[in-house]
């Protein structure tokens, strides 16, 4: 019985490896064929991706070209960084539009609309990915076209300041008075309140000084804005003022104002060479600049006076009537 089972596999076997070659040949010839539709036509469209590359170049050249005369008509206007922008936009728009052209030209049947609109869908997903990276962008040039500051202006964003070295696409960078590069995205800046401290040619500085109340107010003002008003680098319009202040606790306040140019060098040093020369002239006039001074008064409620306002060492006024008695008295008068 088992003979005679195994003789038909064997028979069926034989029969598919002798046949195993014909379909091997068959599998062979249809690859062939298939390759050599694929070679034909690309020969057939050979002349159609020798145009679509030939226009991609073209345009390319062409936006390097226009990107290049952009760069330079915005620097001859000395605003060479609206011109890089523009100029990086100009080239890569003519380059997609040249991408577009070629593929519609190796794949005639591709219609241009439907690209289009396919873009068209395709960009609100870009721009949903990349949502920062193009609020920067967009934020950028408008900083770049509406120019509230300038490259070198001296400006403060929150708590950062210093000198603006760069406006990009992305982010501006300024570099703070100790040497620091800070990189602030442009979407912050335009949203953000920002104080230009260059963006007029004057900028005034104050100073508090304290006198004794014992000294004359009026001539230590005249002495303060004489002194200030010496200072190189401290403008004569708008004069130097010097104004009574606040009666403090200690001394009378004078407030000393004067203008310089708005470079925070020029601040810092002829701010320091003011506060020298109100030093020295107030020195020289022999008036007072007092110590802060603070009365403490330790009250000592065993002592025979307490409560007593008419010798109580605090001075408290006595009522207009009667009279205070001390704490002790009175617990011990009345019941």
């Amino acid at each position: 019985m088992t003979v005679q089972r195994s003789l038909p596999a064997q028979e069926e076997s034989s029969e598919a490896i002798r046949e195993l070659p014909g379909k091997v040949d068959e599998s062979v010839v249809g690859a062939l064929a298939k390759v050599d539709g694929w070679v034909a036509d690309a020969i057939q469209h050979t002349p159609n991706f020798i145009a679509a590359l030939c226009i991609v170049v073209l345009l390319y050249l062409l936006g390097l070209l226009f990107g290049f005369l952009t760069r330079h008509h915005f620097s001859r206007r000395g605003r060479e960084n609206l011109g890089d922008v523009l100029g990086g936009l100009v080239k890569w728009v003519l380059f997609g539009i040249g991408c577009l052209l070629a593929a519609t030209v190796v794949m005639p049947t591709l219609n241009p609309g439907d690209l289009v609109a396919g873009l068209g869908v395709g960009s609100v997903a870009f721009g949903f990915a990349f949502k920062d990276i193009l609020q920067n962008w967009l934020a950028g040039l408008l900083i770049l076209i509406r120019e509230p500051f300038h490259v070198n202006d001296q400006i403060r964003i929150g708590e950062f300041e210093g000198t603006v070295k760069k406006i990009e696409n992305r982010a501006t960078l300024i570099r703070t008075y100790d040497g620091q590069r800070v990189v602030i995205p442009n979407s912050d800046i335009y949203t953000t309140a920002v104080v230009v401290k260059t963006a007029h040619p004057l900028r005034r500085s104050e100073y508090d000084i304290g006198i004794g109340y014992g000294d004359d107010l009026d001539h230590a003002c005249e002495v303060l804005v004489a002194a200030v008003s010496k200072v190189e680098g401290v403008q004569d319009k708008p004069p130097v003022e010097a104004l009574p202040w606040d009666l403090a606790a200690s001394w009378v306040t004078i407030r000393v104002r004067w203008w310089t140019h708005s470079r925070q060098t020029d601040a810092n040093h002829i701010g320091a060479a003011v506060i020298r020369a109100i030093k020295l002239a107030l020195d020289e006039a022999h008036i007072d600049m007092p110590f802060e001074t603070r009365v403490e008064l330790f009250h000592d409620q065993t002592e025979a006076d307490d409560g007593d306002r008419s010798r109580q060492r605090e001075g408290w006024p006595a009522p207009p009537e009667g009279e205070t008695r001390p704490r002790w008295r009175a617990q011990a008068e009345d019941p």
